[in-house]
């Protein structure tokens, strides 16, 4: 294809291959994002790039238009070149093969279908006039030019040209504590109903790829736009991940802090002792305690922790928290040794 011009799939964001449905479902995502009536702060950008994508549609949309284009560009679209066969409409045969796009309006009002909007006066000539006058937003107050067209693949009863979204569907995606510190790649196999190029509904599988990020806490989630089910006139549910937190046999999470309860002695309590603690990241740390260790004690080892999802690098802390085992009996002859010991009368 040429280069001269405008590149009207580039306009598009759709490939040189794509489909006529491809067209078709790029242009739909397009005219509804920058219809200038959407972009009531923006208007000029907006004017311009809806014209833009208007005409890239039309002469794309066009079998015979689009076999011209691909061969000589827009240059030759619009009359540089001779027709290789006979011209459909909107060219003309007089001067070479040119092509004279549509207003936008039209090729809108044509993609999505027209009503009369009440308050529209007849400014060019068509019925029902034309939808951008020179009001600063378009309609009168109170009307919106997004409610005087009617989107073909909307259910009969719908009359907004904005389709409907479904609900998104959230889904717990439950980790490992380990999971969620070291971080992971998850894969998700979902099966959901799409419409083909015919407009029927086939099920399709797909996996779905969602890496955790170490750090994540309970509740963040991870959307998937538009990968619930499709029906005619509703554009598909956005699908939620929503992370949730398994139980950990050994650990907490509190916050960014780990938090361990290490089970001792009395005796350990008292005279001290030595040991060796596994961590989320496969080390095991040797901590030799000369302290008494009284009930409440707790020992704080930094940055040992969760990582902290949003500052790299940065950790919590790790908190060993102790439970001391206290002797269900005592003989009379223990008991005396205590007292003995600790400074009592035997």
């Amino acid at each position: 294809m040429s280069t001269m011009g405008e590149d009207y799939y580039a306009t598009l964001k759709v490939g040189s291959g794509a489909s006529s449905d491809d067209i078709k479902k790029a242009y739909r995502r397009l005219a509804m994002k920058w219809h200038p009536d959407k972009n009531p702060n923006n208007r000029k950008e907006a004017e311009a790039n809806f014209k833009r994508i208007s005409e890239a549609y039309e002469a794309l949309s066009d079998s015979e238009k689009r076999a011209i284009y691909d061969q000589y560009g827009e240059e030759g679209l619009k009359g540089q070149f001779a027709p290789p066969s006979p011209s459909s409409s909107g060219f003309s045969n007089g001067n070479g093969f040119k092509f004279h796009p549509k207003d936008a309006d039209d090729i809108f009002a044509e993609f999505f279908g027209a009503t009369t909007h009440p308050n529209m006066g007849s400014t060019s000539g068509r019925p029902g006039g034309s939808r951008f006058n020179d009001k600063p937003n378009g309609f009168q107050q109170g009307n919106s030019a997004f409610t005087s067209f009617r989107d073909p693949l909307r259910d009969r009863g719908g009359s907004s040209a904005v389709p409907r979204k479904d609900p998104p569907i959230e889904s717990k995606l439950k980790c490992t504590l380990e999971e969620l510190y070291n971080g992971a790649v998850r894969k998700m196999k979902i099966s959901r109903d799409v419409l083909n190029g015919s407009g029927k509904t086939v099920t399709i599988q797909e996996v779905l790829s969602i890496e955790i990020k170490p750090g994540w806490k309970k509740g963040t989630k991870v959307t998937f736009p538009e990968k619930g089910n499709q029906q005619l006139g509703v554009v598909a549910a956005d699908l939620i991940f929503v992370i949730d937190e398994k139980p950990h046999d050994l650990f907490k999470r509190e916050g960014n802090d780990l938090v361990l309860v290490q089970k001792i002695s009395l005796v350990e309590a008292l005279t001290g002792c030595c040991i060796t603690i596994p961590t989320l990241s496969g080390k095991k740390l040797n901590l030799t305690f000369n302290d008494i260790i009284y009930p409440g004690y707790e020992k704080i080892i930094p940055k040992e922790g969760m990582p902290i999802a949003k500052e790299h690098g940065r950790k919590g802390n790790f908190r060993i928290k102790f439970e001391i085992r206290f002797p269900s009996r005592l003989s009379p002859e223990q008991k005396a040794g205590i007292k003995r010991i600790l400074g009592g009368h035997a």
